[in-house]
């Protein structure tokens, strides 16, 4: 483990400024099984400002191989994800090989094969680089060819051919080698391939008050410019982008070498519009620290008030961020029974540092008065699979609110 890094993870300054402490947290996917509990460890969770390029960065990183060894995560587990990575598939495939014949997709960290199921379907060669060997089993099932590795320059030189399509969702802010894995990148991308990430957006970090999508696993937390810069590093250019409602606001940017396309007009947009923002300034973090201090205190009390009704609490989903959520608001077993969760590979479990017992939706027989929904980028789909529970006057209570 290191303490705060010597460097930037961009551009290698060391002038870094303080923005958001969520104290000592454990690695937010450490679900626990019962004997476990208390045994946890804990980590610095600090959000720093580099004065230099303005990317803000995690001052302490927790090794890849403690996160992403073996892990709880899977893609499929919401209609909402699955839906949305169906949609990026499709858009990739009309607009940059509408007539090419088996054109080929990397996908790295591809979990389950969510994403890679979706460009196989339409006519990809595919192959995925997922480091926690059950979850690429999952893929392998599914018949998504996939390499057990942690995803770097020298994984990408083993690879036996280049690439028309590189797929990195969720996955490029996690990156310990940074570099390495961009020069990766690099290397395996054919001349005219398209790099596509899929990463929060900082911007709507901020927009959305989503401070809970900060925990260990995220390194960095990008906006365009930032990415830009990196990318610049290693001969690679963004020309074209959107954002898309999915986890509340996440960036779908597409890249090539550097000269080989024009920047478009709406992505020329969007730079304008985090520029007007100010959204790679100083005073931008610290206001969203502000705020995220007031969010706790509006939670809290709204919590308190619901436990002084007699209500019956529960959280709703168990996910990775959530972890952030509770732990930095100090909400456990005084204000929440259990957290309910779909992902069967943590029935049984207990969120790390809170202590609550996950129970699976499917086997729930009385539900609560109120949910404190955790799981708030699926917004959509919960309040449409709960609809006959709001009806009958069950409250679901959205800390996080992102526009729908």
């Amino acid at each position: 483990m290191t303490d705060r890094p010597l460097q930037c993870r961009v551009c290698d300054s060391s002038d870094f400024i303080p923005v958001l402490d969520l104290g000592l947290q454990p690695w937010a996917n450490d679900f626990l099984t019962k004997e476990q509990v208390g045994k946890e460890h804990l980590y610095p969770l600090h959000l720093v400002y580099c004065s230099s390029c303005g990317c803000v960065q995690l001052d302490f990183t927790v090794p890849k191989e403690v996160m992403f060894s073996d892990h709880t995560y899977v893609s499929g587990t919401t209609k909402t994800l699955a839906n949305h990575f169906a949609e990026t598939a499709r858009y990739v495939r009309n607009t940059f090989f509408p007539h090419a014949t088996s054109p080929s997709v990397l996908d790295i960290g591809s979990n389950d094969g969510t994403q890679l199921v979706q460009y196989k379907d339409l006519g990809f060669d595919t192959v995925g680089v997922e480091s926690c060997g059950r979850v690429a089993a999952m893929a392998e099932e599914r018949g998504i060819h996939t390499v057990v590795d942690f995803f770097n320059e020298e994984c990408a030189r083993k690879l036996p051919k280049k690439f028309d399509v590189i797929n990195a969702a969720g996955v490029f802010f996690h990156l310990e080698e940074l570099h390495s894995a961009t020069r990766g990148i690099k290397h395996v991308l054919c001349e005219d391939g398209v790099f596509v990430i899929q990463f929060l957006y900082m911007k709507s970090i901020v927009e959305n008050l989503a401070f809970d999508q900060i925990y260990h696993e995220h390194l960095l937390y990008y906006t365009l410019r930032t990415v830009e810069r990196l990318l610049a590093l290693h001969g690679l250019s963004p020309f074209d982008g959107y954002l898309a409602p999915i986890h509340g606001g996440s960036m779908i940017l597409f890249v090539s070498h550097a000269g080989r396309r024009p920047v478009s007009p709406r992505l020329s947009a969007l730079y304008a519009e985090e520029d007007k923002a100010g959204a790679n300034s100083l005073s931008w973090y610290q206001k969203f620290a502000q705020q995220v201090q007031r969010m706790k205190t509006d939670t809290l009390a709204y919590l308190s008030a619901k436990k002084k009704e007699g209500k019956r609490i529960f959280g709703m989903g168990a996910p990775v961020k959530g972890n952030t959520f509770l732990n930095f608001c100090g909400i456990g077993a005084q204000y929440l029974d259990c957290l309910v969760e779909k992902n069967p590979l943590r029935k049984g479990l207990y969120s790390p540092g809170t202590h609550l017992p996950i129970v699976l939706e499917e086997e729930l027989t009385n539900p609560p008065d109120v949910y404190l929904v955790l799981a708030w980028n699926f917004k959509g789909e919960i309040l449409k699979n709960n609809a006959a529970l709001i009806a009958r006057g069950v409250e679901f209570y959205f800390p996080v609110n992102p526009k729908e």
